[in-house]
């Protein structure tokens, strides 16, 4: 059986349209003291309730890409989870990630302070090849959105934990090579995994390390980037611009700098939004290779952390 604590109420879209994709299988919204015993949950945000009144279940299937909000809770040791790999997530950050980069490179910020001015001046075009991107975090996610900035002819970096080879990215691996990953950036795309070794990752010293006059585009979580750290180096002229759309804080409190500082774009953790078809129909092929007893697609490293 299958509980959802997605589906806000019974016979909610996601409950109707899990149950067509799965005919076979029971499928019930969560509630608070369930009698019934299921073999996986699908969660979003869950409680920590649900875990420890569920705790025969054998999977946990994250309705999203990032898990390090589930892991924080206290799981059964041998739950498998799994998460969303695509399910349009990817196309939805690339296109964020590129209307960033462009309106940066192509200073339309400026314009339109002008426009509100009144002021008609054009300003020099810039150099593509001055303005190398890196793209921090090569997994699947941030591999199609290196494909997605090549297509606009900027030169494209990418760093990994571990070694990955990406046709026309110059790929950078390890904590060895990370500074000079960031050295070779002017433009810093954040797609890392929360993790215990990336928390609070992009910090002052980072930041001094990507070249002069950049932008820091973050699309992953907020807890990456020391936020203060970042306020400095944007004081100081070093980074020209920021586009957050995650922060450590969400929602962000009322006075927070973050809404009133002239560099810093804001949006409220859009830039990925689960697409519940795609998602449906990850769910069901998993939960189908799960009832076959073959190996699951999507499946977490729990001591890793992504």
């Amino acid at each position: 059986m299958l509980l959802c604590n997605r589906a806000e109420r019974p016979g909610s879209a996601w409950q109707r349209e899990l149950q067509a994709a799965l005919p076979a299988v029971p499928i019930d919204p969560w509630q608070p003291g369930m009698a019934a015993e299921y073999d996986w949950a699908l969660v979003w945000n869950p409680p920590q309730q649900l875990f420890d009144e569920q705790p025969q279940l054998k999977v946990a299937f994250n309705l999203g890409a990032g898990v390090d909000k589930l892991l924080s809770l206290r799981l059964p040791p041998a739950l498998q989870v799994l998460r969303l790999q695509d399910a349009g997530m990817a196309v939805q950050m690339a296109e964020y990630v590129c209307h960033a980069l462009i309106d940066f490179f192509r200073q339309l910020g400026v314009y339109r302070a002008q426009q509100r001015q009144g002021l008609w001046q054009p300003h020099a075009a810039r150099e593509r090849r001055a303005y190398p991107v890196g793209i921090l975090g090569l997994g699947v996610l941030g591999t199609r959105v290196a494909r997605a900035v090549q297509a606009f002819d900027f030169p494209v970096l990418g760093w990994s934990r571990t070694p990955r080879a990406v046709a026309g990215v110059r790929c950078f691996a390890g904590a060895g090579e990370l500074d000079a990953f960031l050295a070779a950036s002017r433009v810093l795309v954040c797609l890392l995994p929360l993790t215990a070794t990336t928390r609070g990752l992009v910090d002052r010293a980072r930041l001094r390390c990507l070249q002069p006059g950049g932008c820091l585009i973050n699309i992953a979580r907020g807890d990456l980037v020391v936020e203060d750290d970042l306020r400095a180096v944007l004081d100081d002229g070093h980074l020209a611009a920021a586009v957050l759309d995650v922060m450590a804080e969400e929602p962000l409190p009322a006075g927070h700098w973050l809404w009133s500082h002239p560099k810093v774009t804001l949006t409220p953790h859009i830039s990925a939004m689960t697409l519940r078809r795609e998602a449906v129909a990850q769910i069901a092929q998993a939960v189908q290779t799960g009832l076959r007893g073959e190996a699951l697609p999507g499946l977490v490293d729990r001591a890793r952390g992504y």
